[in-house]
């Protein structure tokens, strides 16, 4: 049973370190890059758990969850190229009034 508590240590840890990270930054790179750590918080549980219950279902889902994941890091780092060349800043709090 230790096992098991090491993955979801891990993963809880790493997953309120990216809701840490997002909450306090205002930069979109290091929101974006938080969002990514607190998806692989969610994996580590995910593998954590499908190993103690000795199935594959769960790695199975963790790695849609990296296919997502990837999907959404290539969509997010061309928005936020987008968006510095038009503001020529990352700031997130200048993006809050973007209209339509």
């Amino acid at each position: 049973m230790s096992e098991l508590h090491g993955y979801i240590l891990l993963g809880a840890l790493l997953f309120m370190l990216g809701v840490v990270g997002f909450l306090t930054r205002r930069n979109l790179i290091i929101m974006f890059l938080s969002t990514e750590v607190m998806l692989q918080g969610v994996v580590v549980n995910l593998v954590g758990f499908s190993r103690f219950h000795k199935g594959l279902d769960g790695q199975v889902f963790a790695l849609f969850l990296l296919v997502a994941a990837a999907v959404e890091a290539g969509l997010a780092l061309g928005l936020v190229v987008v968006m510095f060349r038009r503001k020529l800043t990352l700031d997130a709090d200048v993006w809050r009034s973007m209209r339509g």
